[in-house]
């Protein structure tokens, strides 16, 4: 799958898969995000975690499409500041928690969408007038001038809050990942991100036909 990109300063990981199980996390992936959590809580403060060179680049990454990254939080940092905190990650299932270690071990942040919900092309580009959808555990989330994947139907994700239209939950078997990484992101450390993710949905959800590939500069 192509995904088109229309904003500057960012690269994709993408990630599909087919036949995956959604279910909760197995005691092996608990363990793995356990011991990242912890490895995090003792290189990071809150504080120390703000020049974090991922996050850094990331809130670059943001500024560099009109946002404010400490208005707007990146999903990843997000998630990192619940982990330096002691907060731990959600616990959602085996599929989203696996892309959530994902982002906070590489401070990018990830995206995980139900790919039989997806229809005709996509593209990464700023949100438009009047354009919104639900967002997965807030309210309506208006993206005018934000960052959004949009296909046919309109937009669906972001790598801030992702929407419940393209929502991984029980039932679902098709997936797409997206890793939004900063455009200055050494291109070793994307294929092993994107790669490493792959793996882990064959691994932890039984993906078969796992394709992954990384947008070229």
């Amino acid at each position: 799958m192509n995904i088109a990109i229309e904003i500057p300063a960012v690269r994709l990981g993408i990630v599909e898969a087919d036949e995956v199980t959604v279910a909760p996390a197995s005691a092996e992936l608990v363990r793995e995000i356990d011991e990242e959590c912890a490895r995090l809580r003792r290189k990071f403060t809150v504080e120390s975690l703000a020049e974090a060179e991922a996050v850094v680049t990331v809130r670059a990454m943001f500024r560099r499409w009109g946002m404010d990254p400490s208005k707007y939080r990146p999903s990843s940092e997000a998630l990192l500041r619940r982990v330096v905190q002691g907060k731990g990650l959600y616990n959602v299932s085996n599929v989203v928690d696996l892309s959530n270690l994902g982002s906070i071990e590489t401070g990018w942040p990830y995206g995980v969408y139900n790919r039989a919900a997806i229809s005709g092309e996509i593209c990464l580009r700023l949100g438009t007038t009047g354009e919104k959808y639900e967002g997965i555990g807030r309210r309506v989330w208006h993206l005018e001038g934000r960052p959004v994947l949009a296909d046919a139907a309109g937009p669906f994700g972001s790598p801030i809050s992702d929407s419940t239209r393209t929502q991984v939950c029980e039932g679902v078997s098709e997936i797409l990942t997206v890793i939004y990484a900063p455009a200055t992101a050494p291109d070793a450390a994307l294929a092993a991100a994107t790669e490493k993710e792959a793996r882990r949905l064959e691994v932890h959800s039984g993906a078969k036909a796992v394709r992954s590939k990384v947008t070229a500069l």
